[in-house]
């Protein structure tokens, strides 16, 4: 049985207490619902009879406050309170770090890192080039470092990275999301990297406003890639693959598939003793994301990659 400890919260990220529920096999929807999150608490409901993941359990939660670390702890069946990130040290295999708040990751991962633990992050594992270069250089040392959106596992990208091929070689891929850049455009690069298995970018530009961003990725075939991330649209996820022989749109809603696969390949990383996932697909999509801003803060600069 490998036992993961959790840590959280951040504002608007609700992954604790779903993660949590997703591997233990409990959740108490009267108590998400009432701290914020009544969609959770529904898609739980929903896939209940899913709910659990054989071989592992999360054990150990710690949190910047007690009472949300006794909150998660109550719904989600976790047995052991910390008041200190340290305390799961020796007491468990692995940490989920989840929180989307990157400039605290380097600091909330670094004890982990140096223990040895291996730890998965949240999106955006980093927002600036520095702590990029961080955990590039950890990875490199040889500590187990694993960091994506859920995207990358979701059902429907699986289903249009099998029928890609129909429509021909790609010419233009569009992108739409509610929200912001800095937490949520990794989903989006996510979500287009994964189907096209990850081709090589090699130029940047923010096109956008603070509340309407719109990034423009091109791939080294030359195929263009246009973000929008609009803080104030009804949610969605939307991604549309332009070929010259077809199109094809992959509307993104089932988020309770993807977080559990998402989980599920952790916990094979972590029984398997390395991350499944190549850190460099990783590193390449967080360096598309911090020079997007760049080109932002620079006037909408292109930047090459």
């Amino acid at each position: 049985m490998i036992k993961l400890g959790i840590m959280g919260m951040s504002e608007g990220n609700a992954h604790p207490y779903s993660w949590s529920s997703i591997i233990n096999g409990q959740f108490d929807g009267d108590e998400i619902s009432r701290i914020g999150y009544p969609a959770v608490a529904s898609y739980l409901e929903a896939n209940k009879d899913t709910l659990g993941i054989s071989d592992v359990m999360v054990t150990h939660v710690w949190c910047q406050e007690r009472k949300i670390s006794e909150s998660i702890a109550h719904s989600s069946g976790i047995t052991y309170v910390v008041d200190n990130i340290m305390d799961m040290i020796g007491e468990v295999d692995a940490v989920i770090l989840g929180r989307d708040d990157p400039e605290n990751h380097v600091a909330m991962a670094t004890p982990f890192v140096e223990a040895g633990v291996p730890i998965f992050i949240d999106k955006p594992l980093a927002y600036s080039k520095d702590d990029l270069d961080w955990f590039a250089a950890q990875v490199e040392q040889g500590n187990f470092i694993m960091s994506c959106s859920s995207m990358r596992y979701a059902n429907e990208c699986r289903i249009a990275k099998q029928e890609l091929r129909a429509l021909g070689k790609i010419e233009l891929v569009t992108a739409v999301g509610k929200k912001d850049w800095k937490k949520y455009g990794i989903h989006m690069l996510e979500a287009v990297f994964s189907v096209l298995d990850d081709p090589r970018p090699i130029s940047v530009q923010h096109i956008g406003k603070p509340d309407k961003e719109i990034v423009h990725v091109r791939l080294e075939d030359e195929t263009d890639v246009m973000l929008h991330l609009y803080q104030h649209i009804s949610g969605t996820f939307q991604v549309t693959f332009f070929g010259q022989q077809g199109w094809k749109l992959v509307d993104i809603r089932n988020s309770y598939s993807m977080f559990r696969d998402n989980i599920i390949e952790f916990v094979r990383s972590v029984q398997e003793g390395k991350p499944r996932l190549d850190f460099k697909k990783t590193q390449q999509l967080m360096t598309v994301l911090i020079c997007a801003k760049e080109s932002y803060d620079q006037g909408g600069r292109v930047v090459l990659l």
